[in-house]
Parts: structure tokens; C-alpha cells; sequence
């Protein structure tokens, strides 16, 4: 076996890992499946719910609606959790809900029975719920990956517990070392029936995007893109396409639509940026089914690789990041190689690297929107042999080394950003 294979287990673990469906926004999530997996083991109804959140959490999870209840913030993911949540169901917690579930969680809300703080904890992503009926009582906390449980807590007994170091799961696979070159190698080489799976991401982030294409959702910057095609203010062309779908699936998974986004790093919004691109360019050039997943693959490898060297949450907005992933699927798709992939990365960095994440709202489809557009823009130029050159700002010659910096330019500097946003988000909520 040579180098790059060797590499390929890990590279499959990581996809399999880091690209799952999930139902809403993942912060509001990882608190319901907090209180669904508490209230399993409190084995019945709870009578209150006292849940604390990281920061950052807080940020992304108070101003986004929560399928299936027509609710914004994390509140009503606690209750619906609590009451209706499949505690076996990882991202899709919610996937069960019914009229009456989300009924009897509203009317906790009013009842002034749950309760939603703040923890003063070091890591970003944290979700605790504490479930009491009586004088009983569950506590479950999960650290660090969206779906990390390391504690489970009754009547002061601990019924589980792992080192919040391991998010509760650690994963299975390594990227240490990996470069951008080797995730291209491994999508282009890789035997097509290891990787057919991945054309799910295509059938679920399409399914989003025809629900946000209706208009019901969100900001419904798909459909009104849609709407100005037909009146001849934009173009019916592959750039418009591109973005008008991306933003669609947004608009929906956003606004609520009870339909699971495929996911990348733990974040649906990336992952319909990971695959919209891709699978609008794929159609354009008539791609086979095996060239779209090599494509896919390329994509969401690539934006697994760049999000790796990122906190789980931060002030950057990773669906740049995503997008740099779709930016490398469509390069290759249009007849592009490593090199035209690394450009157009190159001058997205030079392009995106100031777009902040100030909480999962509607507005991410706007987001969506800028980050693919700017994505085809830079494919476009890569196969013109332009790119941003690395003597301008934090871009490098190579492509590797300006993902590092991107990276620790969000890793270190950006932490006062990342802290100034979350006062001013908290302060409209609390």
C-alpha cells in the first residue's frame, strides 16, 4: 500500500463520522437530546426542566425555529425533547414529535417550567439537562460534539460518566498529517462502491431545497431568487442555480421544516453547502452517479479536513469553510485538478475570511448564499489560471498553509470577536 492509502480507513471513518442526517438547527438539538436521553431514564414526564448551555451554544440556539413547533430558541427544544424526544436518535432527537407533544411542551413554557441559563464552563459546545418530578431527578450532560454525552446523573448517583476530553464519543480516525492533496488523491482514487453511499447527502439536501423553494420558510431567499428569474431580474444560469438552491435548503432547514439536512462537522447548513453546489454543477455537466460522488466526497472530505483544525464553534462562519469543500467538487466536476481545486481555495480565503457566525438564525441562508457564490466565482477564476497570490493578506502560496492560517486567525485572534458577539446576542435574549 502506498502513503496516500494508507491514509483512506480514516479518510471513510471521517465522512461516515462527520457527514449524518439531522433534524434542525444542532445546538437546540444537542439540548433536546439532552432531555429526551434524561427523561429515559427519569421514566416518566418531567414536572421541570432546568437547562444551562455554553455561550456558544446559547448564540446559536435562541434565534432559530425548532422543527415541527413553529418555536424559535431553546426553551421549547428542552420541553419537546423532554416530552416526545428519541433519546436513541442522535441528531434526529426530534423526529417523532406530534401535535400533542409539542402542545403539552408549550404549555410547560407558559407555565414558567423550564428554565434555560447560561453555564460557566470552558467548552463551547456544552448542553445540560436536569429533569425533576418530585423528588426525583436526571441530569445529562453532553461536551464538545453535539451528540457527546459524558455524564448521566439520577438522585445524586452517576449512572454513566467518560472525560469530557473525549466529547463522549471519540472518533475512530485520525487527520493527523493529512493534506489537502491527499484528500483530492483519495475522492479521485478511492473504488466507486466505497464511497456510493454518499449520494444520500445529494437526496436529503435536495429534498431541502425543493420544501425551500416553496417560500414558506425562512427568509425565503430562494425563492424569491426563483420569483426575479421569472421576472427576467436575474438569469436562469448555472451560478444562479447554484445559488438559489444552496440558499433554498437553508431557508428551509432554518425556517423549520420538519426534513433531516445532511450534515457536515455537525452542522446541517454546512453540509447543504458541502452538496448543493456540487449536485447543481453534476446535473449541468451531466455528470455519471460515480462522478458526482467522487465529487461529493471531494467536497465534504475537504470541508472536514479544513473544519478539523477549527474549534467545534467559533466567530468564523463555517460555511465558508464548507464551501471551500464544494469549491474543490466543482472544480474537478468542470475538468479542474488539484492545482485549479487549491486555487479557487486560495482565493475564497482571501475572499470569506472575515464573515462572522453571530448565531443560527434565518439570515444563515444569506450566508449560504455568499459563501457558494463566492465559491463558483472562485472556480471560475482557478480555470482561468487566476488566483488570489500569497502575498495578500493571510493567503499563502499553498493552499495547506492557508487554511492554517485562516484557521488560527478564527482559533486564536477571533475569540474576542467570537466573545463580543455573544454578549450583544445574550443580551437581546436574557
Amino acid at each position: 500500500m502506498t502513503l496516500h492509502t494508507l491514509l483512506w480507513p480514516d479518510f471513510l471513518k471521517a465522512i461516515k463520522h462527520e457527514v449524518v442526517p439531522a433534524l434542525g438547527c444542532t445546538e437546540p438539538i444537542s439540548l433536546a437530546l439532552a432531555s429526551a436521553i434524561a427523561a429515559k431514564h427519569l421514566g416518566a414526564a418531567p414536572e421541570r426542566i432546568d437547562a444551562k448551555v455554553s455561550a456558544n451554544l446559547m448564540k446559536n440556539g435562541m434565534g432559530v425555529t425548532v422543527p415541527g413547533t413553529g418555536m424559535v430558541g431553546l426553551p421549547i427544544a428542552a420541553a419537546v425533547g423532554a416530552l416526545g424526544g428519541d433519546p436513541e436518535g442522535g441528531l434526529e432527537v426530534l423526529r417523532n414529535l406530534t401535535p400533542e407533544i409539542v402542545a403539552a411542551g408549550k404549555k410547560m413554557l407558559s407555565e414558567g417550567r423550564v428554565e434555560v441559563a447560561i453555564a460557566a464552563v470552558p467548552a463551547v459546545l456544552y448542553s445540560e439537562a436536569r429533569l425533576s418530578r418530585g423528588d426525583d431527578w436526571v441530569r445529562v450532560c453532553i461536551v464538545d460534539s453535539h451528540t457527546g454525552v459524558v455524564l448521566i446523573e439520577k438522585n445524586g448517583a452517576t449512572l454513566f460518566q467518560t472525560g469530557p476530553e473525549s466529547g463522549g464519543s471519540t472518533p475512530e480516525f485520525s487527520l493527523e498529517g493529512v493534506t489537502a492533496h491527499d484528500v483530492f488523491e483519495f475522492a479521485v482514487s478511492v473504488p466507486f462502491a466505497e464511497i456510493a453511499f454518499i449520494r444520500e447527502a445529494a437526496r436529503l439536501n435536495c429534498r431541502l431545497a425543493e420544501k425551500g423553494m416553496s417560500g414558506d420558510f425562512g427568509l425565503h431567499v430562494g425563492a424569491t431568487m426563483q420569483r426575479n428569474v421569472v421576472s427576467g431580474l436575474l438569469s436562469d444560469d448555472l451560478q444562479t442555480r447554484i445559488v438559489m438552491r444552496s440558499a433554498a435548503a437553508s431557508d428551509a432547514r432554518m425556517g423549520g421544516a420538519v426534513l433531516p439536512a445532511m450534515s457536515n462537522s455537525g452542522s446541517g447548513n454546512q453540509g447543504i453547502v458541502a452538496t448543493l453546489p456540487v449536485v447543481v454543477v453534476a446535473e449541468h455537466v451531466r455528470a455519471s452517479d460515480e462522478k458526482l460522488a467522487r465529487a461529493l466526497v471531494l467536497s465534504h472530505l475537504m470541508a472536514i479536513y479544513i473544519h478539523s483544525k477549527l474549534p467545534r464553534l467559533s466567530a468564523l462562519c463555517a460555511v465558508t469553510t464548507a464551501a471551500m469543500g464544494a469549491a474543490g467538487g466543482m472544480a474537478w466536476l468542470l475538468g479542474g485538478d488539484y492545482r485549479t481545486a487549491g486555487m479557487a481555495i486560495c482565493s475564497m480565503i482571501g475572499d470569506l475570511a472575515g464573515m462572522i457566525c453571530d448565531g443560527a438564525s434565518n439570515s444563515c441562508a444569506m450566508k449560504v448564499s455568499t459563501s457558494v457564490s463566492s465559491a463558483y466565482k472562485a472556480v471560475l477564476m482557478a480555470l482561468d489560471n487566476s488566483r488570489v497570490s500569497g502575498n495578500e493578506g493571510i493567503v499563502a502560496d499553498s493552499v495547506d498553509d492557508s487554511i492554517a492560517n485562516l484557521c488560527a486567525l478564527a482559533s486564536d485572534s477571533m475569540r474576542h470577536t467570537d466573545r463580543q458577539i455573544v454578549e450583544i446576542i445574550v443580551g437581546k435574549f436574557c
